[in-house]
């Protein structure tokens, strides 16, 4: 039995890939030129690159909405891109799409999010505003372009056009993605791999967080009653067999609307496919903005569910309190290292001895962190009592 090449993956994504699927073989390549791996394709490299990051394994313990002490079995930015890629292969298959393209971007899509999740993006972005700003699209890229220090030949990880392209364009909710010299926005769209990474990211979060509200009793099914497409879902599970238990019913209403999410998704998508006349990802880079997408009447229905986990959930007395925490620690160490540089690790400190950039490099420091290292970090600075 003969071993299975890179060149034989590369054949069978031709023959079983869509004309506007992002091949392998045709990737606009690295940075920095490498030799082709022998056994993976591009895209299958990267996504190992990413997974034996170390900005990869911190996501272990940063954050959306639950803070990392409330409780080990909220998601965390690790589980929940885990949960991204898994929907976007999934969508990716059946729409005959790269889905090791896909799975790179939706594994690489939160590296540069700081810890405590938007509470803490939120006061970065407002402390960088007049030192070239944050968002968490650019430290993404800058992590795996600059910040992340594996190889000899390169900095970063060298990834491929395509998958740093997915990484600034990632747009959804949440993501404001500014153009970054050669990928901006009127150099054309990003790959739809991207595109269904976007949405993928959107079913994730909603459903998860929905998850993780119930679990906390932040939020209840007698108020979720209120919420059309959800209640849907339970009658369509109350009415079909034997009474089930709270966890049950909630994990089987929960499952329902990610599936139908799903349909949802490829069948607009695929309409939208047609309607347009794409044929290849040429097609796509010139007029293929917003081909995937939830149709018309599903997206409002989603997005009364969405609101109403915004004004039940992350508008909770409890999420503002460990949010307005967050907010303060992340404050007060960014301007304690801005007036004294010199407590930053020496890694960070020499860093700004040999540029101007000395609130990036404090910026880089800071998002880099998890929720639990910026709580200890944090007490090392201010309580007189903790070793240094």
């Amino acid at each position: 039995m003969s071993l299975r090449t890179r060149n034989d993956f590369e054949q069978e994504e031709q023959a079983r890939l869509a004309g506007y699927a992002a091949l392998a073989c045709r990737s606009k390549g690295r940075a920095v030129a490498e030799p082709e791996d022998p056994y993976r394709t591009i895209f299958q490299r990267d996504r190992d690159r990413i997974l034996h990051s170390s900005a990869f394994r911190r996501l272990e313990y940063k954050t959306q909405v639950f803070v990392n002490h409330q409780g080990d079995y909220y998601r965390t930015r690790l589980t929940h891109s885990l949960e991204v890629a898994q929907i976007a292969r999934a969508v990716c298959r059946s729409l005959r799409l790269n889905e090791d393209l896909a799975e790179a971007v939706a594994l690489a899509h939160d590296l540069g999010h700081t810890p405590f999740g938007h509470a803490g993006e939120d006061v970065m972005s407002r402390l960088m505003k007049e030192h070239g700003g944050f968002e968490h699209n650019h430290q993404s890229y800058r992590v795996v372009t600059q910040l992340e220090e594996r190889y000899a030949h390169s900095a970063g990880l060298n990834l491929s056009f395509e998958v740093l392209e997915g990484i600034v364009k990632h747009a959804g909710e949440y993501d404001a993605p500014r153009g970054i010299s050669g990928f901006a926005a009127h150099e054309g769209y990003p790959s739809l791999e991207a595109q269904i990474v976007n949405l993928a990211d959107e079913i994730a979060y909603t459903n998860h967080d929905l998850d993780d509200g119930l679990t906390s009793g932040m939020i209840t099914l007698a108020g979720l009653a209120t919420v059309p497409v959800w209640q849907e879902h339970v009658a369509a599970i109350t009415t079909q067999g034997p009474t089930l238990s709270v966890k049950l019913l909630r994990h089987s209403a929960i499952r329902g609307l990610i599936r139908t999410c799903i349909v949802d998704l490829l069948e607009e998508t695929t309409r939208r496919l047609a309607d347009r006349h794409i044929a290849t990802i040429d097609d796509i880079r010139t007029r293929g903005g917003d081909l995937a997408a939830f149709s018309t009447a599903f997206a409002a229905r989603f997005m009364e569910l969405k609101r109403y986990l915004f004004d039940h959930l992350y508008r909770h007395y409890r999420v503002e309190r460990m949010a307005e925490k967050a907010r303060g620690v992340v404050q007060a160490l960014f301007e304690s290292f801005q007036r004294n540089p010199r407590m930053l690790p020496t890694k960070y400190y020499e860093r700004i001895r040999h540029d101007s950039a000395r609130e990036r490099h404090i910026c880089d420091y800071i998002a880099g962190m998890t929720d639990r290292y910026a709580f200890e970090e944090h007490r090392r600075l201010f309580d007189p009592r903790e070793r240094v």
